[in-house]
């Protein structure tokens, strides 16, 4: 069964049509979702599966209590080694979603560094995303690094050199590249 981890920025809160189209095709093609508990798009995302009545949703969570759990679907705690609160302990359970899903649907402010580092996770694992940049309300389909590069322009210079900070960009588009050039044909 096709499972799709569907997230986004935690500064969306109204999803666009477009992806909730979207969304609706994956409910109606009973694929199994994964999505996060956080505010913001996760809780969005929550809503709208719920109001469309999905039933193949697993809430993943870091905390044994999820901050979000709108459908009362089941749930998967991820442990994390790091401190609770921080980045690296809610990066935990993005991991594990990249790990268990077939491929990424993200909801992008073209800043955020969480929604951009799963998009980065799921194609270093050979898996393709769909990603809503909200501010041009288009999608990019990101399957090689060259598409991830086209993402990363929409980005503004600030949220470039924050992404450098937080997630090491430049580091992670060079191993992308090193290990797409390794890969056999």
């Amino acid at each position: 069964m096709t499972t799709v981890f569907i997230a986004g920025s935690i500064t969306i809160k109204n999803l666009d049509p477009l992806v909730t189209e979207r969304i609706r095709k994956i409910v109606n093609s009973r694929y199994n979702v994964v999505v996060g508990d956080a505010n913001g798009a996760d809780s969005s995302i929550q809503k709208l599966l719920l109001e469309m009545g999905s039933h193949q949703t697993t809430v993943f969570s870091s905390s044994n209590t999820p901050r979000n759990n709108l459908g009362s679907w089941p749930v998967r705690v991820i442990d994390s080694a790091h401190a609770k609160g921080t980045r690296s302990f809610f990066t935990a359970k993005d991991l594990k979603m990249a790990e268990e899903a077939d491929y990424g649907l993200m909801v992008w402010d073209t800043k955020s560094t969480g929604t951009l580092s799963n998009v980065i996770e799921l194609l270093s694992q050979n898996k393709f995303s769909a990603v809503f940049i909200n501010k041009a309300k288009k999608f990019e389909v990101i399957k090689k690094t060259k598409d991830l590069e086209t993402l990363i322009a929409y980005m503004s210079p600030i949220a470039l050199e924050k992404a450098e900070q937080k997630i090491k960009l430049r580091y992670k588009l060079a191993s992308l590249n090193n290990s797409q050039y390794q890969m056999p044909l």
